[in-house]
């Protein structure tokens, strides 16, 4: 099977490699595709951030470098894909980030046919493997186009539950909000936080495909910005040399996406009770 590697970035894309990407048939069990992203966060400080030099907040942001700058790779043929990150060794002590390895997104498993979620996930050396459906968005097609490198792209935007983008993550201020209930003895009016996605998806590449949570759009989505976080395709292989297995993880104990994040949240509250007891 011959390999098709499309650099994003270059500034002229041959006529024959255009024409390629057109006559490819994702229909055919041989086809698979490989996408690279390169994922950008913006980091917020808080009410932390107003006590602290412009010195202070650049040093934090290099120190966690790895947590805001991150590349994944994107596997896929028609139905299935398998997303994840790419390792890097932390600029500073030369190590992976243990500590945020605790709250990352796990190696990903997406079935557009089947409406399947499986996601391999380690919290503090304890292997689960987190079975659910899939995202679903209401994509609402924009009059807007633009070209990401040599791809024609169309924009879709949609609006989902922050915490359903986040099931696998961890904020303290999740736990202050639980303790301040319990002190005051009153439980506050849940307030659903929304995020705005803002999608650009090509048409030359027609599977339903994407990075991290997003799929569903009649084109590969090439990028997203979801909140804080942009992720952006930078290389694009259409069956590429070599391929991968495109199956879900299956290690670990099985987990849906709203019980994982209640385990989550049960185990820092612990930590969270046992720190006072000590200072106590």
């Amino acid at each position: 099977m011959k390999s098709k590697i499309f650099k994003i970035g270059l500034p002229v894309l041959f006529l024959g490699a255009i024409l390629t990407l057109f006559s490819f048939k994702p229909d055919s069990k041989e086809f698979q595709g490989r996408a690279i992203y390169f994922a950008k966060s913006k980091m917020e400080l808080g009410r932390w951030g107003a006590r602290m030099s412009e010195a202070q907040k650049k040093q934090i942001k290099a120190r966690l470098k790895n947590r805001l700058e991150k590349t994944y790779i994107l596997d896929f043929n028609k139905e299935a894909s398998l997303f994840e990150e790419k390792q890097k060794l932390d600029a500073y002590s030369g190590a992976t980030d243990s500590w945020g390895k605790n709250f990352a997104r796990g190696k990903q498993y997406k079935n557009v046919k089947d409406n399947k979620l499986v996601q391999s996930q380690e919290f503090y050396g304890k292997k689960f493997l987190v079975v659910d459906q899939l995202e679903q968005f209401n994509w609402q097609m924009v009059q807007e186009t633009k070209k990401i490198g040599n791809y024609d792209c169309f924009k879709a935007v949609a609006s989902v539950p922050t915490d359903n983008l986040k099931w696998y993550d961890f904020s303290w201020s999740e736990l202050r909000r639980q303790q301040e209930e319990e002190e005051s003895g009153e439980e506050k009016e849940e307030v659903v936080e929304m995020t705005t996605i803002e999608a650009w998806y090509t048409m030359q590449i027609p599977v339903r495909h994407g990075p991290a949570e997003f799929w569903g759009l009649p084109g590969l989505i090439l990028e997203v910005s979801a909140g804080d976080t942009v992720m952006l395709c930078s290389e694009i292989q259409i069956n590429p040399e070599e391929t991968v297995e495109i199956i879900a993880p299956d290690k670990g104990k099985e987990i849906t996406k709203k019980a994982y994040k209640e385990t989550i949240i049960s185990k820092m509250t612990e930590m969270r009770n046992n720190m006072g007891r000590r200072r106590g």
